[in-house]
């Protein structure tokens, strides 16, 4: 039974399954926006949605590209969805671009990475979990993802980056940086 088990494992991982290639990674393109204000950064606590993938995690706000967007539009829309506030695309500091390869289940995530200090409205009640401004020198002590650890202090470098981080399971493998 375990050399069944081994030859399935070591099938799958150059590709095949049961005798069949496998499909290639399907890609998701994402923004993630994060907002500050007075010394604090606007953090959603993902506790509402069933299956999330980030469920228990704090994050920023954003979301899946959806066809003919361009990073800045998904980013304006999904603030405004997420948290009822409104920003100026024109007025957002892009900081980077992290390729998550396989994040999910044959699913490649690439997404673009976004701060905003220009924004208007009130806080809603958001359908994806709870808003809170959290001090800045405290959102690296929230339950966030491993990975957002090291871009926060790549975000404060202010230079532009490129990286592409592995997970397994929900634990950080390895990354990869340029700074340009």
């Amino acid at each position: 039974m375990k050399e069944i088990e081994k030859i399935e494992e070591n099938s799958l991982k150059n590709g095949y399954q049961n005798g069949n290639i496998m499909p290639k990674p399907k890609v998701i393109q994402a923004v993630l926006c994060y907002l500050k204000r007075d010394g604090k950064t606007l953090m959603l606590h993902r506790n509402k949605k069933p299956n999330d993938i980030h469920a228990g995690k704090w994050n920023g706000l954003g979301g899946k590209i959806e066809q003919g967007e361009m990073p800045e539009d998904t980013v304006q829309r999904e603030v405004f969805e997420e948290s009822g506030l409104k920003l100026d695309k024109t007025k957002l500091s892009f900081h980077g671009m992290i390729s998550f390869p396989n994040f999910s289940l044959h699913t490649d995530w690439y997404v673009y990475l976004y701060t905003a200090r220009d924004f208007t409205g009130a806080v809603i009640e958001s359908d994806e979990g709870e808003l809170a401004w959290i001090e800045d020198d405290k959102v690296l002590q929230l339950h966030i993802w491993e990975g957002d650890m090291l871009f926060f202090s790549w975000i404060e470098k202010r230079h532009f980056f490129s990286a592409k981080m592995i997970y397994s399971m929900g634990k950080l493998l390895s990354h990869e940086v340029y700074f340009y």
